[in-house]
């Protein structure tokens, strides 16, 4: 195993994609701080890691909570004398029309998959700041991409992972400090432990599409790896994402009629 030293931070890493992308760059010999709010998550990935020989340590960590982040920031500065990488991966699942969504679905969404990405920047801004340095992965969807019915939240939120990204790549790109965000369509992974929504309609077409994914977490994760290290900025690791954006750029009323569609079938399923 080549042993690179790169110090990799990954968030939401107890479970699906950050459990692979932890996988992925142990194989390179990095050095990783593990965080989640489920800790035998955590301990589980730490194990599948050292068995690959890497080294790696882990901090519950809430992304809701900047404290908890900035303290996971400190951790890295303080074992590890910075960081190289920071993956913004935890996230959670939610759907439901929006005429059924509370305002607490609204709350919990942003404040989990929208400002725990903004908390994780800027818990770490000032360590990469310092060191003129470094690399922050966003994971967004292409639901921020594509806006499909009766995930309305959920679009918004990575909606705004995507602005943060844009926003961030520009401002950072001149201080020696790289910025990638991920959109990648369902895949097989776990997501649904944390969904959230008004209605089981909502969750059960997620579950089909989780289920028919031809690709899998620890291939997204491969796609993240190799494709950040070739500075590609945004990063669409299926195929069918990157020809439904295409379309998109140059036929956008295609898109919007497409997901009209969807929404009348949606309709009528629930009986309106």
């Amino acid at each position: 195993m080549n042993d690179t030293g790169k110090r990799v931070v990954i968030t939401g890493a107890g479970s699906g994609l950050g459990r692979e992308l932890a996988l992925r760059y142990a194989r390179e010999g990095a050095r990783l701080v593990l965080a989640d709010i489920q800790e035998e998550g955590l301990r589980e990935t730490l194990d599948l890691v050292e068995k690959l020989g890497g080294w790696g340590t882990v901090q519950r960590c809430d992304v809701r909570d900047f404290s908890q982040l900035a303290a996971l920031a400190q951790t890295c500065s303080e074992r590890l004398g910075g960081a190289d990488v920071l993956i913004n991966n935890a996230g959670v699942a939610s759907g439901g029309l929006f005429s059924d969504l509370t305002l607490e679905d609204w709350d919990w969404q942003l404040s989990v998959n929208l400002m725990g990405v903004v908390k994780g920047c800027k818990a770490f801004m000032p360590m990469l700041l310092e060191q003129r340095s470094g690399r922050i992965i966003n994971i967004a969807s292409m639901a921020a991409l594509m806006q499909p019915p009766g995930m309305s939240n959920y679009n918004v939120a990575k909606a705004g992972v995507v602005a943060l990204s844009e926003s961030l790549l520009a401002e950072l790109a001149p201080l020696g400090i790289k910025v990638n965000v991920v959109c990648p369509s369902f895949f097989q992974t776990n997501l649904l432990s944390s969904y959230r929504g008004p209605d089981q309609a909502s969750k059960d077409q997620i579950a089909k599409l989780l289920q028919s994914s031809p690709i899998s977490a620890a291939q997204v994760a491969e796609a993240i790896h190799e494709q950040s290290e070739a500075d590609r900025f945004m990063i669409l690791p299926h195929d069918s994402g990157k020809e439904a954006w295409a379309l998109k750029q140059s036929n956008p009323q295609a898109i919007y009629d497409e997901m009209t569609r969807l929404a009348v079938k949606r309709l009528e399923s629930v009986g309106r």
